[in-house]
């Protein structure tokens, strides 16, 4: 797993400036912080599996019917999307789904008559429940945020979390500051073309893993070679 100074490294190598004289780690950090950015969001648009978490138990009590950042339980501070959730009676961990909703239904507010929640609503960054009369256990399907930027001067030699990133930040990284810093459109839209192909490259390998096709597809036009007239 790369680091944020190798990362650096070879994208100064990439703008001939081996030896960081003109585009220092300080003067690159802001800009690999955006191609972090970029490549999380590309991550979370393709569902790439590293993404996904589930959280810990979060135990909710009688009569609670939102959960967020600055609730008791809380949201996990790395959530960015919920995918599925689930509950199940308190301490008993037997987790049934649940259903997600739009809107709540507005004739079970304030209507605390069962022990289950049944139902959810995703509004203003929170989940929205129907409150129950019991405590209840909650699990959450989501997807996370991996990189935790801004990252500042003191973690550039901490490892990013993710195999086979350093091609695409090296490259995103040295296009923009091409661009910003040395003000060369010209080299940041060539160095752009091998970030796009890097990035074809990670996304792909982390969609293949996915796949349930086992056997080699056949080259085209095989059938056509078998044929007999």
């Amino acid at each position: 797993m790369p680091s944020p100074t190798a990362i650096m490294s070879m994208s100064a190598s990439l703008m001939n400036d081996t030896a960081k004289t003109i585009y220092t780690d300080i003067a690159q950090l802001p800009y690999l912080n955006t191609a972090l950015d970029e490549l999380q969001e590309y991550f979370e648009l393709n569902n790439i599996p590293s993404t996904n978490e589930v959280s810990d138990i979060l135990n909710v009590s009688a009569g609670i019917s939102v959960i967020g950042n600055n609730t008791v339980p809380q949201l996990p501070t790395n959530l960015i999307e919920i995918q599925r959730l689930w509950e199940s009676p308190e301490g008993t961990n037997n987790f049934i789904p649940m259903t997600k909703r739009e809107f709540l239904p507005h004739y079970l507010e304030n209507n605390t008559t069962i022990s289950q929640f049944l139902i959810w609503a995703w509004m203003d960054e929170e989940i929205h429940l129907i409150a129950a009369n019991a405590d209840n256990d909650l699990k959450i399907d989501y997807i996370k945020s991996i990189f935790m930027t801004p990252l500042v001067i003191g973690q550039v030699n901490i490892d990013i979390p993710i195999k086979n990133c350093k091609s695409y930040l090296g490259y995103r990284t040295a296009a923009l500051c091409s661009q910003f810093i040395g003000e060369n459109k010209t080299r940041a839209d060539e160095l752009n073309g091998f970030a796009t192909m890097a990035l074809d490259r990670v996304l792909g390998i982390g969609t293949k893993g996915r796949q349930s096709i086992r056997t080699r597809r056949l080259p085209f036009r095989m059938g056509f070679k078998q044929r007999s007239f």
